[in-house]
């Protein structure tokens, strides 16, 4: 069953639900407590969703998280790969997604069939796949990486053995960069971080003179070499709190935004404009934003969707995302 199928069998999971506000909140946290479930939040989803997870984090901390739970029910507040890894790695858990058509433009930049035969162009390469990926392409795998430890991953890997980089192609360049490492690359992108527009990005470092410009490692490489910091999610929230500067220009998801703020409030945090205006003109992922607090609470309640993974596609991707976990330990 694909996932439109699937969406339509548990279509009643989108229909609205007869609390509002901390009353909705409320709920949630009583269910949360009757289903021993544990709320997993991607820095971002909705700001209301990251203040009810229990935890919140970038998709290393998550996939951590996801691994050491010892929840009946894992509530994903992400996009379809995040809950597809949380099942790689808890079979015997329930796993659902409050909206089974979060999806992500990466995920699906590497079909199954076409990275297949890619991949058996260079027989003796050792694939390393970036956690925005799915299932199927975790299975074809021999580690997985993240923004946070793609460097280190590929570092771990002897000099002589080929490389192929999937599916981030901005990605993959800026760790080749970093490493001197010659990777055969997949050219897929984010919707989201490619957007981020040149020429506005300009005119807002000349309204703020003094703001460091940050940038996560998904964007052009023309943003990247402009960037006095380029690091993952949690690399970027760290260093808007440890740096003596006032002021930053973060090229990322807007959606990261809440968690600087709360952390701190004294600074100047600018977002990144976008090509194409949207609800904030900045960078807003259309997937994660599926998420909402009427989602989570029907995704508990009914215990759907659910995600689902194959046993002859669990095994080797638990694999490829074990040899990750192990070496960012």
């Amino acid at each position: 069953m694909n996932l439109l199928e699937e969406s339509q069998r548990v279509g009643y999971v989108s229909r609205s639900v007869p609390f509002k506000g901390e009353d909705l909140k409320e709920q949630i946290l009583k269910l949360k407590k009757e289903k021993n479930a544990v709320i997993l939040a991607h820095y971002y989803v909705d700001a209301e969703i990251q203040d009810i997870a229990d935890y919140l984090g970038d998709s290393l901390g998550l996939a951590q998280a996801a691994e050491k739970t010892d929840a009946d029910m894992i509530v994903f507040c992400g996009v379809h790969f995040m809950g597809e890894t949380a099942k790689i790695l808890n079979p015997n858990k329930k796993v659902v997604l409050p909206d089974l058509n979060a999806g992500c433009s990466l995920a699906d930049a590497a079909p199954k069939e076409e990275f297949a035969a890619f991949k058996a162009k260079y027989p003796d390469a050792v694939v390393v796949s970036y956690i925005n990926c799915t299932a199927d392409i975790k299975a074809m795998t021999d580690i997985i990486c993240t923004s946070s430890n793609a460097v280190k991953v590929v570092e771990s890997i002897p000099a002589d053995k080929q490389i192929i980089f999937a599916p981030d192609a901005n990605l993959g360049r800026y760790v080749a960069k970093k490493t001197g490492r010659d990777l055969i690359l997949w050219e897929g992108a984010c919707i989201v971080h490619i957007d981020i527009s040149l020429e506005k990005l300009k005119k807002s470092k000349e309204e703020n003179p003094n703001a460091l410009l940050i940038a996560h490692p998904e964007c052009k490489e023309i943003i990247l070499s402009q960037a006095d910091f380029v690091g993952s999610t949690t690399a970027l929230l760290n260093f808007v709190q440890t740096s003596e500067c006032q002021e930053f220009i973060v090229a990322t998801e807007a959606g990261i935004l809440h968690k600087m703020k709360t952390a701190v409030p004294h600074k100047t945090l600018i977002p990144a404009p976008a090509n194409e205006k949207n609800s904030c003109a900045c960078s807003e992922c259309p997937y994660m934003k599926m998420n909402t607090m009427e989602k989570l609470y029907n995704a508990m309640f009914y215990e759907l969707p659910e995600i689902e993974v194959a046993e002859e596609v669990r095994i080797p991707a638990l694999k490829a995302l074990k040899a990750m976990l192990e070496i960012s330990k």
